[in-house]
């Protein structure tokens, strides 16, 4: 028998009911919830195969990295059917930088590397998953770091998956959490792939997903343990691309300012039912992660490749600039019901890889409109 004890803010009904069945989803989906403060707890699945995964805990007497993470406890983000394709690399171009030096990695956005090994136990009838680290880790949080935390899944399975702790602020984690899948044949072993999906945690809204790897367990030595280093790759969230956004940003130091373009986009999802969209951006200057400041371009409507060429000024202090983030939002508007995001940008010193060159290029060359192409993400 589990006993459980929730306290709850009784501030409203509506925080005691998405508490009570976010904790609810978590009982059912790992058995026992993991927190924190009981490491030692373990988890347990019972698979289609007949065995069980259990997450184990560090053998005491190891060092341990400092855990300050927190158990979630919904899962939210969807993993696509990467058994048949896997997902091709995102581009972010960059047209009229002149910092391109004809390098593969000037145009790849880089997500960072997952460190993991991965085994089985013939005797036991156990595969052992050990996620150690990660690192070079993008920021998709507003403060400049990312809260990451790794899903393992064994495909085609999708509906049972084991979770790493998060690690708190922290774009280089390490984790080294071992689990294990006991009682799981060989011969269904090797019909599996292994997928590790790297997700940033937020505490109020959807998971972001960072990166993914997956390898086919047929295609390893799996009788002792072996370790990889695998780069990310852009995450298969089985809703297609999003589109993507050119724009341009000048940055005049005399004046403090900044000078947003949003020139014009291209593929954008079609988010309404007739296979279309009524498409417009918000552009919102954040400090220190506090909104200072909104604008908003028209609406253009049922349009898939919209052109706005909309400018946007900014007063921004050369001291703020290192705290301060550019949030472009590209919206769906309806009339009818709340507008739905298409995708969104954040442009800072402390962004992804594509978004840290934009900034940087915009300081390099003040007072010069520098434009690129951005790939809009979740």
């Amino acid at each position: 028998s589990l006993s459980v004890t929730i306290v709850l803010c009784g501030i409203c009904q509506w925080c005691q009911r998405k508490l009570g069945k976010r904790y609810k989803t978590s009982l059912e989906t790992v058995g026992t919830p993991d927190s924190s403060r009981g490491r030692g707890e373990k988890k347990t699945i019972k698979l289609p195969a007949a065995g069980k995964a259990v997450n184990t805990a560090p053998v005491p007497g190891q060092t341990q990295q400092h855990d300050e993470s927190d158990r979630k406890t919904e899962p939210r983000s969807s993993v696509s059917d990467l058994v048949n394709s896997l997902t091709s690399e995102m581009l972010m171009l960059s047209p009229g930088s002149e910092d391109d030096e004809g390098h593969d990695s000037s145009s790849r956005e880089n997500l960072g590397r997952i460190q993991f090994s991965v085994g089985y136990n013939f005797q036991e009838s156990t595969l052992t998953v050990k996620i150690m680290k990660a690192q070079e880790l993008p920021a998709k949080d507003f403060s400049g770091t990312s809260d990451p935390f790794v899903k393992i899944y064994l495909l085609p399975d999708k509906k049972h998956k084991l979770e790493t702790k998060v690690k708190r602020k922290n774009l280089n984690p390490h984790w080294n959490e071992t689990f294990l899948f006991e009682g799981f044949p060989y011969e269904k072993v090797v019909q599996r792939v292994l997928y590790l999906q790297v997700l940033d945690y937020d505490r109020f809204s959807r998971n972001d997903p960072i990166g993914e790897v997956s390898i086919p367990l047929n295609k390893i030595d799996l009788t002792q343990m072996q370790t990889f280093w695998k780069d990310l790759k852009p995450c298969s969230d089985g809703s297609g691309s999003r589109g993507e956004l050119l724009l341009s940003l000048c940055y005049n130091p005399s004046a403090n300012s900044i000078v947003v373009n949003i020139i014009k986009a291209r593929n954008l999802k079609a988010m309404d039912i007739g296979g279309t969209s009524d498409p417009y951006v918000k552009v919102w200057l954040m400090y220190k992660d506090k909104r200072v400041e909104k604008k908003k371009t028209v609406v253009m409507k049922r349009c898939l490749n919209p052109v706005f060429n909309e400018s946007f000024a900014f007063d921004i202090p050369t001291e703020r600039l290192r705290e301060t983030t550019i949030v472009i939002t590209v919206m769906d508007k309806d009339r009818l019901s709340r507008n739905d995001v298409i995708g969104k940008i954040y442009l800072s010193w402390k962004s992804g890889p594509g978004e840290v060159k934009h900034w940087k290029d915009m300081i390099a060359r003040p007072r010069q409109a520098v434009a690129q192409w951005h790939q809009l993400k979740a």
